[in-house]
């Protein structure tokens, strides 16, 4: 097997039990470099939960969980506290629990358009630009696996579309695996390899198409929701860049929603889950 299509982590019908409560279930997946694994669901739906068991933070309860062993493993958290009153500035931010040189963090900085922002107080920062200096952090140490546990929170949707595009460029330079977590239906991009829905259990899972048409995942986001995705996914021809210019993007092909999922081959891929 090769190095790229090897897996980093694996799930094997993973699943952890609290106090007697499941939290999740029946979880299979596997990333490999240069992957996205996109986790979808609700609130409570054991999307957090199911990305600690592939960081080996939580034990599962039944399956199991395997990891590469030495892996270099960064994680975004879902929120982090800051305390706002404290002088703090980019730069110092992202020395904070690193043994990254000066070099590697201007590197990370670079490559997030956030060089401009290295002696910027954390505080002062908008929310898109918060986002951006934590995937700095995060990429400094050029890890194999990155997972991002809501991304967007506090990012207009023109910021997420930019973060989005973004977190495509970090897997591709780094030829990294990723695991993204989301209750936000526009996180499942173009470039995302497989979508897994969550609802305290596995309810498909397959390619983003194949998930966005599937009944259970309506079920759980609505017939509008699977509308969105082709608008995301289909129709932006522009982006707004760190610096507040619009960039016109290339190649964008406009599809209807209707037409989401219409295509055979790819509803064969949906994998359903009792």
């Amino acid at each position: 097997m090769s190095e790229k299509r090897a897996a980093l982590v694996s799930l094997n019908n993973a699943g952890v039990c609290v106090s007697g409560k499941w939290l999740v279930r029946g979880v299979s997946l596997d990333v490999s470099r240069g992957e996205i694994v996109t986790l979808i669901g609700p609130n409570g739906s054991g999307k957090s939960t199911t990305a600690k068991m592939a960081l080996g933070v939580v034990n599962p309860s039944e399956g199991s969980a395997q990891c590469r062993r030495d892996i270099r493993v960064s994680y975004v958290p879902q929120k982090l506290a800051v305390d706002w009153t404290m002088p703090l500035t980019v730069k110092r931010f992202m020395a904070l629990s690193h043994t990254a040189n000066e070099k590697e963090v201007q590197r990370a900085l670079s490559s997030t358009g956030t060089e401009h922002l290295k002696n910027a107080q954390v505080r002062n920062l908008s929310g898109g630009e918060f986002q951006r200096v934590l995937l700095a952090r995060a990429v400094v140490n050029t890890p194999e696996l990155l997972v991002l546990d809501e991304p967007v929170q506090g990012v207009d949707f023109n910021g997420e579309i930019a973060l989005y595009r973004l977190i495509e460029e970090i897997r591709t330079e780094l030829n990294c695996g990723i695991i993204l977590i989301s209750h936000d239906l526009h996180v499942v991009m173009s470039s995302t390899n497989q979508v897994i829905c969550l609802n305290g259990h596995v309810c498909c899972s397959g390619s983003p198409e194949a998930v966005a048409s599937a009944p259970e995942f309506r079920t759980l986001f609505g017939d509008r929701a699977a509308n969105e995705l082709a608008f995301y996914k289909h129709n932006h021809d522009h982006e707004h860049l760190p610096d507040r210019t619009i960039q016109e993007l290339n190649n964008v092909s406009p599809a209807s929603p209707h037409n989401l999922g219409d295509d055979a081959s790819k509803n064969e891929e949906l994998k359903r889950h009792a």
